[in-house]
């Protein structure tokens, strides 16, 4: 992984490959950025106009690269766009900083340090740069021929596809004790990011429930967490029914995964349960050509929650947080569920499944009964749900539902604050209705309008009583098949990581929402 360090080098005097510059948007034209006066003046007080010749705006994610001139240090000088400039006295607002970062380090692929010299008023700001960074440099090769280790002689990576070797951040404060500790953050927060999205890039053939559950255990006894697996035969004895019901059409069997930070001093307990479909062909309501290139990514919420988890563990947050990870592979086959079965879930209720591509639902509500039995202060889970948000809300937001407005107003809120972008959405109960079966408790399917609310709605269902619970769909942002841009790249993205965390901390701060 790209490491990242305080510097304290100025953009004229560090050593690099590229030092990296911001600039904006101005009323009257390229406004350069705080962090790059030293660059500046090597351009003779010109950099703005240099870069407005070369067709630079500001705009954000805009890079443009120029070669140094004489005085710095660096061959290369590398200016990002960070926007509009902000008003006479206003800092650059932090989700700028991290997608410029972002940008920069992309750009950078194949360099071994780079000097990034953005606006860093503050440690949380220095956090932000750092972040994105670390985000951008990003790259999945594992399965590529010249990838490092995969080739078939072992052959090395070619370094067209390198990650920026190193991050140093100018102007950070390496004896600052509130840097020092935010870039630690950064690093470990980026880290298991980038392990989530490491999960969802892996092909389904080589991520099965089996090898989920191993990667699961392996971390756990790295970073000392307690991790316990169901099997197949143990989900039987215990009755999960969702989970089975999943899992049953195919060669891989299912597995329910807890993993658990504890802390000695904790008072209050979070659970996460998360949505581990490691392939979704649709089962026998197979899905419509054109829509299963991608359904390796449908356990992208058990890798957020698996992620949130490991960091909460690095950073020694004061609070208890359990990830429930329900994972299955939903195939057909000739023993597969059938649209009209009816499930018993691990809750005693009985469940007609109508559409069998509609399972995801199915495996969580089992979680989601097992997680309410510890009785925790509070359960959010997250899952690549419907394709009915996505119709809602597009590719980069999420959807939030909850029991408690409140609550589902604090998840917003931190969503917001760490960059992810999300949007509260309502839990009509006239829609419960939809899911009335002359067979079953319930149906697994309602109204199609309204579809992700109606999602919402079932899950609410396996949450036990009195306890506040948050459903995040992530099924916009959690796969991005299109350019990489700012911080992310093409194929996983790690959605969710960021919230869960921050949650995390704002309930080890005892502010739960």
């Amino acid at each position: 992984m790209t490491a990242l360090t305080l510097s304290t080098s100025s953009a004229a005097t560090v050593r690099a490959d590229a030092v990296v510059v911001g600039v904006a948007k101005g009323a009257k034209g390229v406004v350069v950025a705080p962090g790059a006066e030293a660059v500046d003046k090597a351009f003779g007080g010109k950099l703005a106009g240099v870069l407005e010749t070369l067709g630079a705006s500001g705009a954000e994610g805009e890079v443009t690269k120029l070669p140094a001139a004489d005085g710095l240090k660096t061959p290369v000088v590398l200016a990002v766009g960070l926007g509009d400039a902000p008003a006479k006295g206003d800092g650059y607002d932090h989700e700028a900083l991290r997608r410029a970062a972002g940008s920069a380090a992309r750009a950078l692929a194949g360099s071994k340090k780079a000097g990034f010299a953005l606006p860093v008023e503050d440690a949380e700001a220095a956090a932000a740069v750092g972040e994105g960074a670390l985000l951008g440099a990003y790259t999945f090769t594992a399965f590529r021929s010249n990838g490092a280790g995969n080739g078939k002689n072992g052959k090395k990576n070619d370094g067209k596809s390198a990650p920026l070797a190193e991050v140093a951040i100018l102007g950070g404060k390496p004896r600052d004790k509130e840097f020092k500790a935010a870039t630690e953050r950064a690093q470990a927060l980026a880290a298991e990011i980038n392990r989530a999205r490491d999960l969802i890039n892996t092909p389904s053939n080589a991520l099965d429930p089996k090898s989920f559950a191993a990667e699961a255990q392996a971390a756990a006894k790295e970073f000392g967490l307690k991790a316990e697996v169901l099997d197949e035969k143990a989900l039987k004895k215990g009755g999960y029914g969702g989970l089975l019901g999943v899992g049953q059409g195919s060669e891989a069997p299912p597995r329910l995964v807890r993993i658990a930070h504890t802390h000695p001093k904790a008072d209050k307990t979070l659970a996460l349960v998360g949505k581990g479909i490691t392939y979704d062909s649709g089962g026998i309501s197979l899905k419509p050509a054109g829509h299963n290139e991608t359904m390796k990514c449908d356990m992208s919420g058990a890798a957020a929650v698996f992620a949130a988890v490991v960091t909460a563990a690095r950073l020694g947050l004061e609070v208890n947080v359990t990830g429930w990870l329900a994972l299955a592979e939903n195939m057909p086959s000739g023993s597969a569920t059938r649209p009209g079965d009816v499930l018993t879930m691990y809750s005693g209720k009985t469940v007609e499944v109508l559409n069998t591509d509609a399972e995801g639902r199915l495996v969580l509500a089992d979680a989601l009964t097992r997680a309410s039995e510890e009785e925790p202060d509070a359960i959010v889970d997250v899952a690549t749900l419907t394709g009915a948000m996505v119709l809602a809300l597009g590719h980069r937001h999420f959807g939030i539902m909850a029991n408690d407005d409140a609550f589902r107003t604090s998840i917003h809120e931190i969503a917001e604050e760490v960059g992810e972008q999300s949007w509260p959405m309502p839990m009509p109960e006239h829609l419960r209705k939809g899911m009335d079966s002359p067979v079953a408790d319930i149906a697994n399917m309602g109204d199609r309008m309204g579809g992700g609310l109606v999602a919402g709605l079932f899950l609410k269902e396996f949450i036990g009583e009195g306890i506040p619970w948050a459903h995040l769909d992530i099924a916009g942002p959690a796969f991005h098949e299109g350019s990489p841009w700012g911080y992310t790249p093409k194929g996983g993205t790690g959605s969710a990581v960021r919230t869960l965390v921050r949650l995390a901390e704002r309930t080890a701060a005892g502010d739960l929402g």
